[in-house]
């Protein structure tokens, strides 16, 4: 029994010190290599979008919320049906909160039911007063008469008498007419008043009925067929039960169009400069992989806007569908490739095997340290447009003691030399021209970099996507 577990314990240090030895062994792992391809080659520009239709039709609160007879700032909305349903014209979507304007209402009511009570009033009133009135003018017209037919007595009378008699006929005379003239202008007066109360009333009457028109609309309804997608506010959310609406953004929901799609997205600052309308867009949706679509830029914002939660600028880009697709629903998440270039027949490499000292360079795997004049590139792949040929081989990372490497291609110094004070001559051109023309300063003119930087304004070495430091090189 002891003997087989000397013979089992044998076992178990012999396995270990093998694999200790097998793992030490193994330090030196095997470079990986790729060859130059030559073919066609695109420069895109990837991002992701949201799905819209380009036309719809929009669900409102009532017209009348602007009304000058109804004073609301903001409504709630009550009830709202599920998002993504199909309706038909007239069918019901939803309700909005009526208790401000039914509080709203009471007011107006009672407001209507005072004026009312006045304008009765002012008739009973200028009824008495103008009857009273009139009753003092006959009175005045019978003293009128009595006093003339006193003075036509008093012929036979003497002088004095006659006097005494004409006077007091033209006083009744003087205080008739003053009571006629004291009555048009009452009347006047008082018809004015009661006009007065008649407008106020009349205004009320308006502003009650319009607010029992309104209350009736309260109740949303689908202005013809579609599905009906909420309305997504500035801040990226969307209106539902609860949230509020004002007289000025009325909007609720929306009948998207789906024949017809957009997809939504946004550009950062460094690239917009290459996005143009008419540009080709290749599409994908992600809740179907398997479908591919195609499109066309058609907008190009040109203004930025910092997103929230974000501290980048971007630019919006509204992208047009060519397919149209009934699985196809707004906001859906597309991811794009808007096509900047297509170079044909050019020589390229992963940006991964490209290297910058003070020239850029590949490690060849015949044992050369190659120097290279490097051309446009997208985000994975650069063109060569010197230095290499079709299949020639390089390593992927720094191989094994690179400080064997022998340089091949010292030639292309001189070129990449001339390419950079090329560029520099023009940056300083760009710069004496932004100075004399003001208005151009901002703009997107950044040249490319010496051999062709392309794209993103990469120099050889420079900080681009896909550069990495490796031991202090940067890529």
């Amino acid at each position: 029994m002891r003997k087989r577990i000397y013979i089992v314990t044998g076992i178990v240090i012999a396995a270990v010190a093998g694999g200790i030895f097998f793992f030490a062994g193994s330090d030196d792992t095997v470079n990986q290599t790729v060859k130059a391809q030559r073919g066609l080659f695109e420069i895109v520009v990837n991002t992701t979008g949201e799905l819209q239709a380009l036309n719809m039709e929009t669900i409102n609160a009532p017209e009348e919320l602007r009304g000058r007879n109804v004073r609301i700032s903001d409504i709630k909305i009550m009830d709202l049906i599920p998002e993504g349903t199909v309706v038909d014209s007239g069918d019901y979507v939803g309700a909005l909160d009526r208790s401000s304007l039914d509080n709203t209402l009471k007011t107006t009511e009672t407001e209507l039911e005072q004026i009312k009570t006045q304008y009765e009033n002012a008739l009973v009133d200028t009824s008495l007063n103008l009857r009273q009135m009139r009753d003092n003018i006959q009175n005045l017209l019978f003293t009128l008469e009595e006093s003339k037919i006193t003075m036509e007595q008093s012929v036979y009378e003497p002088p004095a008498t006659q006097r005494k008699a004409k006077n007091d006929y033209e006083r009744a005379l003087r205080n008739y007419e003053q009571e006629v003239q004291r009555y048009s202008l009452r009347q006047e007066q008082e018809m004015g008043k009661i006009r007065d109360i008649q407008i106020r009333l009349s205004r009320k009457e308006d502003e009650h009925k319009d607010m029992l028109d309104l209350i009736s609309r309260f109740t949303i309804y689908a202005p013809k067929p579609g599905m009906v997608i909420y309305m997504k506010e500035w801040g990226g959310s969307k209106r539902k039960v609860g949230s509020t609406i004002s007289p000025w953004d009325r909007t609720i929901a929306t009948l998207p169009d789906l024949s017809v799609m957009v997809s939504k997205t946004y550009v950062n600052e460094v690239d917009i400069s290459k996005i143009k309308t008419g540009q080709t867009v290749r599409l994908g949706v992600d809740a179907f992989p398997d479908r591919k679509y195609t499109g066309a830029v058609t907008d190009v914002a040109n203004v930025g806007e910092q997103l929230r939660n974000s501290d980048a600028k971007v630019f919006e880009v509204l992208v047009r569908m060519n397919q149209s697709d009934s699985i196809l629903r707004p906001s859906m998440t597309t991811s794009n490739e808007i096509l900047i270039a297509t170079i044909p027949d050019v020589i390229y490499l992963p940006l991964e095997a490209m290297y910058a000292d003070s020239v850029p360079f590949v490690y060849r795997t015949n044992g050369t340290k190659q120097v290279i004049i490097p051309g446009e590139m997208n985000d994975n792949f650069r063109i060569i447009e010197q230095g290499l040929k079709e299949g020639d081989e390089v390593y992927l990372s720094t191989p094994e003691h690179p400080e064997t490497f022998e340089l091949a291609g010292e030639e292309l110094i001189l070129l990449l030399k001339e390419r950079e004070a090329k560029r520099k001559e023009e940056e300083l051109q760009q710069e004496r021209e932004r100075e004399q023309n003001p208005r151009r300063r901002g703009g997107f003119n950044a040249p490319n970099g010496p051999g062709g930087g392309g794209p993103g304004g990469r120099a050889p070495g420079g900080g681009g996507p896909g550069n990495r430091n490796r031991g202090g090189v940067p890529r």
